[in-house]
């Protein structure tokens, strides 16, 4: 550690194609405890209904996240400086049995929440978010800002199979994990499997905001009411990468055309600035898909935005309580 905090390698010192693999060239660590932030890979798609391969995602969002700096361009925010962040490796799991998988999950981020740190990860595919929701929200329901190509909110698949990548949000509903009066889905698009395919997730409360609407309304507008229907209340942050426009993140298990530029989303992820987060991940990269690795790149891209904005709410924290 350099100070208190620790801190990533200096690619001034260390080529950025040197050295060990981790996220944003931080040290890896055995376990959360003394972190603010953890940063944590989760290499597990066995919700997957299409094409596999983003058990393969933290892999390689590490190996682009090497290109990651010490300073947003934008904010000035100097995330290694202001909160204790480091790698803790991926989780434990289990590849030929689901729900053995889900089970580990649950326990190994139950593990980090429990050790005092945030948790941002970097998946595998989209039902890895259930058992994060599982250990980050036992204290009671947490909302939802969820980007995202699909509502991810249907019911069963092959029959009456209750868990793939489709359906995690509605288990989290009923599970009493998320309120859904404070979700809110960011980015929908693409074709569906019947006319009422949204219609038990509106029912519940949740906000869809489809694609076109955030076209038209613009990013400012759209994330104005995102804030409001967090409400300043504990909110966890999921972005699907598939939320972006396969032009630019091809890799990915399920793509829709029509999507987010990644300026776009990155924009969107800076104005969270007052939404107190307890936990975010990045989903769905699938580097067997990827091309030149762009999408793992725009996966580290949003891990990096995203851990700006956490560390900067841990700091604000942390002087309040020293005031």
């Amino acid at each position: 550690m350099s100070g208190s905090f620790f801190q990533p390698v200096d690619a001034a010192e260390v080529p950025r194609f040197a050295g060990h693999s981790t996220f944003m060239r931080l040290p890896a660590v055995k376990d959360a405890k003394g972190l603010d932030v953890a940063l944590v890979g989760i290499p597990w798609d066995g919700g997957t209904t299409n094409r596999a391969g983003a058990r393969h995602g933290p892999r390689e969002v590490r190996n682009q996240s090497s290109l990651m700096r010490r300073v947003h361009h934008v904010s000035g925010t100097e995330p290694y400086s202001i909160a204790n962040v480091a790698d803790v490796g991926d989780l434990a799991v289990n590849p030929i049995d689901l729900m053995d998988g889900l089970h580990r999950i649950e326990k190994g981020m139950t593990e980090i929440v429990a050790a005092g740190a945030i948790p941002l990860s970097v998946g595998g595919d989209h039902l890895t978010t259930l058992p994060v929701l599982r250990a980050v929200a036992k204290q009671g329901p947490v909302g939802l800002i969820h980007f995202d190509a699909h509502s991810d909110t249907n019911d069963r698949y092959f029959g009456d199979n209750p868990y793939t990548h489709g359906t995690p949000f509605r288990r989290a509903i009923e599970e009493g994990l998320l309120d859904p009066r404070r979700i809110v889905q960011i980015g929908i698009r693409g074709s569906i499997y019947d006319p009422g395919e949204h219609d038990w997730a509106k029912q519940q409360g949740v906000r869809i905001i489809y694609m076109e609407e955030f076209v038209g309304r613009g990013a400012e507008a759209v994330m104005r009411e995102a804030r409001d229907i967090a409400a300043g209340l504990p909110t966890y942050v999921t972005f699907d990468i598939d939320s972006i426009d396969p032009s630019m993140a091809p890799g990915t298990g399920t793509p829709e055309a029509g999507g987010f530029t990644t300026r776009e989303a990155q924009q969107m992820i800076r104005l969270l600035a007052d939404v107190p987060i307890i936990g975010a991940d990045v989903v769905e990269v699938s580097p067997p898909f990827d091309l030149a690795g762009m999408t793992a790149l725009a996966g580290a891209t949003m891990m990096f935005e995203l851990l700006c904005v956490i560390a900067s709410q841990v700091d604000e924290r942390r002087k309040k309580n020293q005031a």
